[in-house]
């Protein structure tokens, strides 16, 4: 297995920046997907995350200006392994004046994701610095964990509004439980909800707008129904603010799709860059 590649372009440097920093916000650690054109981050819906699942991805051309992989075959052109999204994230913040960015599978003791920082120097000589990241490969037998997730049969399918201000209400109401109802109908209407012994909040938001899915069956369940009707999740209030704090993507819009009482789902669409992230109903 051999992968390595690199980045020129400052602005490309930046956002990849962004996304890494993103997704160590919402996890740990993670699992990168290498393919010929393609990079994922993925956390499976294991129970030690609570449920909450992710998948993020990036076209590698878009990024890189070299990119050369071999991987577990011919056949499997690919590499699967895992890492601590935070260690990559620490390396690339050297970077962000760099002239350029090196990223190779390497074996120091153990596998790593060795991050080469080139950065400006004012003499002949250049001055690089070296990160090495210890990652697990992960055996061909185990890639039927990182399929992507199919968008799930919801009952409503709505933009949010921007995520800074539903931010800063989520942190509002975090002071006072540790749930939140996220309620949405097929009439652009979306309505944060805290409900305790002493006090319930709401905070109403309107005209989001729907997405269409044209003929994607989803929307099957939503044609026969009165658009005022509210579809409702609730959700660990912490691990919606995650995923809304740890947000450096700037996403041109987020669909937010509900599955009724039993699952959210998330989809931040950016040029370059996808990301769902899912969060189960709390029981």
């Amino acid at each position: 297995m051999r992968f390595r590649a690199k980045m020129i372009d400052i602005g490309c440097l930046n956002h990849f920046t962004r996304v890494v920093n993103t997704i160590s916000k919402l996890t740990k650690t993670c699992t990168l997907g290498l393919t010929t054109d393609k990079l994922y981050f993925i956390l499976s819906d294991k129970v030690a995350n609570g449920g909450v699942s992710m998948w993020c991805e990036l076209s590698q051309g878009t990024f890189f200006d070299e990119f050369q992989l071999e991987g577990v075959s011919t056949e499997h052109n690919e590499i699967y392994m895992d890492l601590a999204a935070e260690n990559l994230s620490r390396a690339l913040k050297t970077a962000h004046n760099a002239k350029s960015l090196k990223i190779k599978l390497t074996n120091k003791h153990c596998p790593c994701i060795t991050v080469a920082v080139e950065l400006p120097s004012l003499s002949r000589v250049s001055r690089v610095v070296t990160h090495d990241i210890p990652v697990g490969v992960i055996p061909k037998k185990l890639w039927n964990d990182f399929k992507e997730p199919s968008v799930p049969d919801f009952d409503v399918s709505i933009y949010l509004p921007p995520l800074k201000t539903m931010k800063n209400v989520v942190e509002r109401m975090k002071n006072l439980s540790n749930f939140l109802v996220l309620e949405a109908n097929l009439n652009g209407e979306m309505n944060l909800k805290i409900e305790t012994d002493l006090v319930s909040v709401t905070t109403h938001f309107k005209d989001l707008g729907n997405p269409s899915w044209g003929d994607n069956g989803s929307q099957d369940s939503t044609q026969d129904r009165d658009p005022e009707t509210m579809m409702d999740v609730k959700v660990d209030i912490r691990k919606l603010l995650q995923f809304l704090a740890g947000q450096q993507v700037n996403p041109s819009k987020v669909i937010c799709n509900i599955v009724n009482k039993r699952i959210v789902h998330f989809i931040l669409l950016d040029e370059d860059v996808s990301l769902q992230y899912f969060i189960p109903a709390h029981a």
